[in-house]
């Protein structure tokens, strides 16, 4: 283990991982100290136990929220979907965890396919600066994107404005679909959220042991494992990066 590794991601001696809380499928619970549980958190405690540091799990609101905090010396891997816009501040590895992310519509909708979606009149609810609403961002050129602070949020406006769609990872929808009589979830997908470590840019001895963790990791059943003590569904393990 090179000693510039270990400085660059724990430089206060403990490994601070930034975990996205709004991720229902990576964070399922809470430990027994109080912490995030679940594959999100299993993987920066691995990552800690490697590098031989303790761990200090930084829990944020939103992806967009860890975001926003890369280089500001608040966490040292930050685990959010990978994202263009966000690889402006922070070199991911590849996705060591994919999420389906397509749509639902209400009872009655004419839309039958993802791929009327993206047409003029067609509004969609979607949670802003979530890494499926950022891919929506650079990619839906006709409909109008109806943007709500989170998860929950999305779904109410999404019933109390009428539209026409509600974009959102396929485990979720599953839920809300039964929720909402007549609604109905496309078939297929519009993106897959690939869940990745991040670090600051700054790192550039810390990226390269990152991107070979994830690989390992996904490699020798680790990253299935943790899905499978977790219990989650709709999480799959990504392919070689």
């Amino acid at each position: 283990m090179s000693q510039d590794v270990i400085a660059e991601l724990a430089p206060t001696g403990v490994l601070r991982a930034g975990i996205n809380m709004s991720n229902f499928l990576l964070v399922t619970g809470k430990a027994a100290n109080g912490d995030p549980d679940g594959v999100s958190p299993d993987m920066a405690r691995e990552l800690a136990r490697r590098l031989g540091v303790p761990v200090k799990l930084i829990p944020f609101k939103s992806p967009g929220e860890l975001a926003d905090e890369a280089g500001n010396n608040v966490w040292d891997i930050g685990n959010i979907g990978a994202e263009p816009a966000r690889a402006e501040t922070i070199a991911f590895t590849a996705a060591y965890a994919e999420i389906e992310s397509t749509y639902l519509v209400p009872a009655g909708s004419p839309i039958k396919s993802i791929s009327e979606v993206d047409r003029p009149g067609v509004r969609i609810a979607v949670t802003g600066r979530s890494a499926y609403g950022l891919w929506l961002d650079r990619n839906i050129k006709h409909a109008e994107l109806v943007r709500s602070d989170t998860l929950d949020s999305a779904v109410e406006q999404f019933v109390k404005d009428k539209l026409d769609v509600l974009a959102g990872l396929r485990p979720r929808l599953l839920t809300d679909v039964e929720k909402l009589p007549g609604a109905r979830i496309l078939d297929g997908q519009f993106s897959a959220v690939q869940q990745a470590i991040g670090t600051p840019k700054k790192n550039t001895k810390a990226a390269p042991y990152l991107r070979a963790y994830v690989e390992e990791a996904k490699a020798s059943g680790f990253v299935a494992s943790l899905i499978e003590k977790h219990k989650v569904r709709g999480l799959s393990v990504a392919p070689p990066g």
